[in-house]
């Protein structure tokens, strides 16, 4: 998908002079937040690399995770077509909300308790290092770190022999559950070696030119 580069001088601001603004994880798309900003707040954020939303209660920026460090570091920005809303690409640290959720958005009303595409492996992915920044008792996680590199590699690979082995039956439900098993290995083995989910679509993303 091609885009238009623009500036935050095309921003429409209310007449309460705040724009609206949804904050979304940039490893795993999953949307965390929506707030507003007036023009005061998209400057520091842009100068600073760092997030700033309106505070209603003293009318003036307050820098997110100020208080908690839960702060929200600013990767892509887009505007809409109308040019009233922003969209903002952040790396999030710790939760985005202050219930102590990940995402303001962990109420669901409709549809299945499941998650499909970008956000499943966003959340496997920090699943995952959190495992290796905190191991657990009894974590299969945790107990693959503990053995290091090459038993993670092992499993790598025999799980990648196995999908090949299950394409070559008629029984599609078990390419899906080995591919999970590789998908999983393989998210264990880049946080190993410390690569983001992210490096690896920018690589796609180049060769898709």
């Amino acid at each position: 998908m091609k885009t238009k580069k623009v500036n935050t001088d095309e921003l429409k601001f209310g007449e309460n002079g705040l724009v609206c603004v949804i904050a979304q994880d940039y490893e795993s798309g999953e949307v965390l937040l929506q707030s507003y900003m007036n023009r005061e707040c998209v400057d520091k954020t842009f100068a600073s690399g760092y997030v700033y939303y309106y505070d209603p209660a003293s009318g003036l920026p307050r820098k997110k995770g100020e208080a908690s460090g839960n702060t929200q570091k600013v990767v892509t920005a887009f505007l809409d077509d109308d040019k009233d809303c922003l969209l903002l690409k952040v790396r999030q640290k710790g939760f985005a909300c202050h219930t102590g959720t990940y995402t303001c958005f962990a109420e669901q009303i409709k549809g299945e308790d499941n998650e499909i595409g970008g956000e499943m492996f966003g959340k496997l992915q920090r699943i995952v290092e959190e495992r290796k920044k905190n191991p657990e008792e009894g974590s299969y996680t945790s107990f693959l770190f503990a053995r290091g590199i090459d038993k993670i590699a092992k499993k790598a690979g025999e799980e990648a022999v196995e999908l090949v082995i299950a394409s070559k039956n008629d029984d599609n439900s078990k390419v899906v559950a080995e591919a999970a098993d590789f998908l999983y290995h393989m998210m264990v083995l880049l946080a190993e070696k410390g690569v983001k989910l992210s490096e690896v679509c920018s690589e796609l993303y180049k060769r898709n030119k």
